[in-house]
């Protein structure tokens, strides 16, 4: 193999590797400055980015936050961003895997387009970070959607953290907007860290304990699963007080009716 052809096999198992992540980047600047306005930043931020890629996101960013730290796990992006963007004095990039990363000790917000595949991972990183304050996550559309109750469903993931985060979605991507195209458009998923939590902190166990017995209990129907644990007419009261019928499946319960259940059966 002659010299000459080294780059080229060098990119041929970059582009391996981010296959094998899912990665889909953004194709122009308008949509990346757009994605990066949604995440409602303010000049004293200190904001990680996962994923940056070739720096499409990381750009705008410098342009909005007091520091920018991002974190990517391919080498040769690695070495593209502190080429290209190191002469930011407020910007520094790890080649690191995100989901490794110790959060900060200073409040700090997260901004992603990462690789789909690891959505969910990302998502429980934040929620887990004592202090973040807010998430902007470019993820697939369905798993926005699913997580917002869009689908006029909501999730064992969004429920448990509920009392403490806000979770909505944002703008909607479509997929001709990245490359390589994915199969499915995307959407931004917003979380953010309310100002004083809908539960005293001593009473989270307690409600996460609720949400566990609702969403793994027999039958389906809320009421049902409550009546294994305490007597039928006081589930069936308390269910009443939270506006959830006895017959109400457990997805389709809004997270704030899960959390009036809790106060109506710890009163």
């Amino acid at each position: 193999m002659s010299r000459s052809q080294f780059p080229r096999a060098r990119e041929q198992r970059n582009l391996s590797n981010r296959k094998a992540l899912s990665q889909n980047f953004l194709r122009d600047a308008h949509t990346a400055r757009a994605f990066v306005d949604t995440a409602g930043l303010c000049p004293d931020d200190h904001v990680i980015e996962v994923g940056p890629g070739d720096g499409m996101v990381t750009r705008a960013l410098l342009d909005r936050a007091r520091r920018v730290t991002a974190y990517e796990k391919d080498g040769h992006f690695v070495e593209r961003l502190r080429s290209r963007l190191g002469h930011h004095g407020h910007f520094r990039c790890h080649e690191a895997d995100f989901r490794d990363v110790t959060p900060p000790r200073e409040p700090f917000s997260v901004v992603a387009n990462a690789p789909f595949g690891i959505t969910t991972d990302i998502v429980r990183w934040c929620l887990r970070a004592r202090t973040l304050t807010s998430a902007a996550l470019v993820t697939q559309l369905e798993f926005a959607r699913k997580h917002t109750g869009d689908y006029g469903r909501w999730s064992r993931l969004t429920v448990e953290h509920w009392p403490e985060f806000a979770f909505a979605i944002g703008m909607r991507i479509d997929r001709r907007e990245f490359r390589p195209v994915p199969q499915v458009d995307a959407a931004v998923i917003h979380l953010r860290r309310r100002p004083e939590p809908l539960l005293r902190p001593r009473d989270m166990p307690d409600y996460r304990d609720l949400v566990d017995l609702g969403f793994t209990g027999v039958g389906g129907a809320l009421a049902a699963s409550l009546c294994r644990v305490v007597p039928r007419r006081v589930a069936h009261q308390a269910c009443a007080e939270a506006g959830i019928a006895r017959d109400q499946v457990v997805g389709h319960v809004p997270p704030d009716a899960w959390i009036a259940l809790f106060k109506a059966l710890t009163r």
